[in-house]
Parts: C-alpha cells; structure tokens; sequence
C-alpha cells in the first residue's frame, strides 16, 4: 500500500475539515430543534447530520496529526467530500423536503465550503510525498 508523508499544507486541510466537521456537527445535533423551523428541514434529519459529522470531524483531525498516511485515505477523504457536495445538490432538487430561502442559502453554503476544503486537500494530496513500502525503499 502506498503510503504519504503529507504536506503541512495538506495537514493544514485535514485539520479545517476536522474544524468545520465538528462545527457544523455540534450547532446541527445540539441546535436541530431551533433550526428546523427557520431551514425548513425536519429536527430529526438535521441532528441526524450533525452526528454524522462528528465522528467524521474526530476522524479528520486524527489524520491531521499523522506523519505518513495511505494514500487511499486522502482519497476517500476526498470522495466522501465529493459525495456531499453531491448529497446536498440532490437534497434541493428531489423535492424530499421544503427548505426555506435560508434552508436553500444554508446547503449551498456549506456544499461550497466543502468544495473549497476538497480543492484544498487535492493541492495539498499533489504537494506530499510519496514514501515506498520498506521492503522497496
């Protein structure tokens, strides 16, 4: 398996994903009730993402710290973001729920930050290098 030593840039990106996972995770699972009304999403849906996101935030933050990564790791850290962005445009078009102006404003804002920490962690994937398995080094 082809593992990294990420880059502090790349580092760096893992760390605000952790951030805004946990930050995003906390005010949806602890403030789903309030916000419900004013997004126009069911409270179960919303503390049901919030605690999606928080063990992906735990996770995130670990990588953050490791000195060598599989390389599939940052890959599925980026296609699991992938998947989101995505998830959340579906959201707003299947008709599976009747946001507001702000429920529509609040998913295309966090689907954009999402975007712009993906794009982050690719520049960081292209800028860390690649160590060969000991057996080959």
């Amino acid at each position: 398996m082809s593992t990294i030593q990420p880059s502090r840039f790349l580092r760096n990106a893992l760390a605000l994903d952790a951030a805004a996972c946990a930050g995003t995770g906390l005010l949806l699972s602890l403030a789903a009730g309030t916000l419900a009304g004013p997004l126009g999403f069911p409270e179960g849906f919303l503390r049901g993402a919030g605690l999606i996101l928080l063990p992906c935030a735990a996770a995130l933050a670990w990588f953050a710290s490791r000195e060598s990564l599989p390389k599939l790791t940052v890959f599925a850290v980026i296609g699991i973001n992938l998947l989101w962005i995505a998830d959340s445009i579906v959201i707003l078009v299947a008709n599976w729920f009747v946001p507001t102006g702000l429920g529509i404003g609040f998913v295309l804002a966090q689907a954009t930050a999402v975007a712009i920490v993906t794009e982050l962690e690719i520049i960081g994937l292209k800028r860390s290098q690649t160590r060969l398995p000991a057996r080959l080094a």
